[in-house]
């Protein structure tokens, strides 16, 4: 008989990143010296009939809430059927941004692999183990941290010496005082200059510019410093395949989108209209694994490039099966408060700037589904709310 899924458990809990705060209109992470601000994820536990949990980490609230409409469809099931559940599930939520399905399916990939014995890469097909990483920053400040152009530029000599192959710049929001073009170009030469030699160069102003001039002005810096590429500058949220081609033929440096762009469908349409020169994946965000590695087997035949957003251990599982990536993003990162990662995870599986080594990557979880042990422990004293489906 096959196995079967008998309950789904979603414990919301909430961990404090110290030092952090918010820019002025609260959507950006900085660094504020003496403020502790509390964060909230979900965590996911699908129990089957042959005592094999799968689990998952992360996700938000609006993915939580489309749980709701879908758990019950799950229960006696067999979860080895993921390519159904996901399609079923897409189809279910129509309506809605697709979102839910992220956590679920990676939950069941950790089943599928606990279940098989191996390492979810391998399931995959396993193209490589360990995986170049760059380090990708928090957003600026006017604190005393990532404050200026200079600061970038330590910052960046700090992580090449600690051996990063990429730096990322996210820079200033907040309030219009703050999205300072011209200090936001000063950054992009401040840093190409102190180690463009060195290290692959990248941008990501996260839907900050305001207007096709601004998005130009960094994007031709950028073209002057020789940056690998050049990421989500529009207000429009990351999703005009016009504007993106637009301003993709006015610049040399290769821009980066479908982070915001929901659906493998608008995903292809986004590459076939010539809008992006490399393309995003995300497994919680894209549907799980399921769909993260259908948007790079996509790309892969588009001759592109997929890059994965944030980090965490189905993005590295995800990258180690498939050819066409070239970095690992450890997010988010700064020189004097410690990275947004919840401290979730037992044993060595890591994300902090010293994870990585000598040649500058971080290593393949190789136990069997995600390959980490999760502290439940520290998950269930912090719990703030509780769903089981059954």
């Amino acid at each position: 008989m096959p196995p079967q899924i008998t309950e789904i458990e979603s414990i919301e809990f909430s961990y404090e990143l110290v030092d952090v705060g918010t820019d002025e209109n609260g959507f950006n992470l900085v660094y504020e010296p003496g403020s502790t601000t509390t964060r909230k994820l979900f965590a996911l536990s699908i129990e089957t009939d042959v005592g094999i949990t799968g689990q998952y980490v992360g996700g938000n609230s609006p993915a939580a809430a489309q749980i709701n409409t879908f758990a019950d469809y799950l229960i006696g099931k067999n979860p080895l059927e993921r390519e159904r559940h996901w399609s079923e599930i897409k189809r279910g939520l129509r309506k809605y941004d697709r979102m839910g399905i992220g956590p679920v399916d990676i939950a069941l990939w950790d089943f599928a692999g606990k279940y098989h014995d191996v390492p979810i890469h391998e399931l995959l097909g396993t193209y490589t183990r360990r995986l170049p990483t760059y380090a990708s920053t928090y957003h600026a400040d006017d604190n005393g941290g990532l404050d200026s152009p200079e600061a970038y530029a330590d910052f960046a000599e700090e992580c090449l010496e600690l051996g990063f192959p990429g730096f990322k710049i996210h820079g200033w929001g907040g309030g219009d005082a703050a999205r300072d073009i011209d200090r936001e170009i000063e950054t992009v030469h401040a840093v190409g200059d102190r180690v463009g030699d060195e290290m692959d160069l990248m941008i990501d102003p996260a839907c900050e510019y305001q207007t096709y001039g601004d998005a130009l002005k960094v994007g031709r810096a950028c073209d002057e410093e020789d940056f690998l590429w050049y990421e989500d500058p529009y207000r429009d949220g990351g999703i005009s395949q016009h504007a993106h081609r637009k301003l993709r033929e006015s610049l040399e440096t290769p821009i980066l989108q479908t982070e915001h762009v929901r659906g493998l469908e608008p995903f292809t349409d986004f590459i076939a209209n010539d809008a992006t020169d490399f393309v995003r994946a995300d497994p919680e965000y894209d549907g799980g694994i399921t769909g993260a590695i259908k948007r790079a087997r996509i790309a892969e035949g588009f001759g592109l490039d997929v890059e994965f957003h944030a980090p965490g251990p189905a993005q590295r599982q995800c990258i180690a099966a498939i050819r066409n990536a070239n970095y690992y993003e450890l997010a988010l990162v700064h020189p004097d408060c410690a990275n947004t990662q919840p401290p979730i995870y037992r044993g060595e599986y890591s994300e902090s700037l010293e994870s990585i080594d000598d040649d500058g990557t971080v290593p393949v979880p190789d136990d069997p589904g995600l390959g980490v042990e999760y502290d439940w422990e520290f998950i269930e004293e912090n719990a703030i709310g509780r769903r089981v489906y059954n």
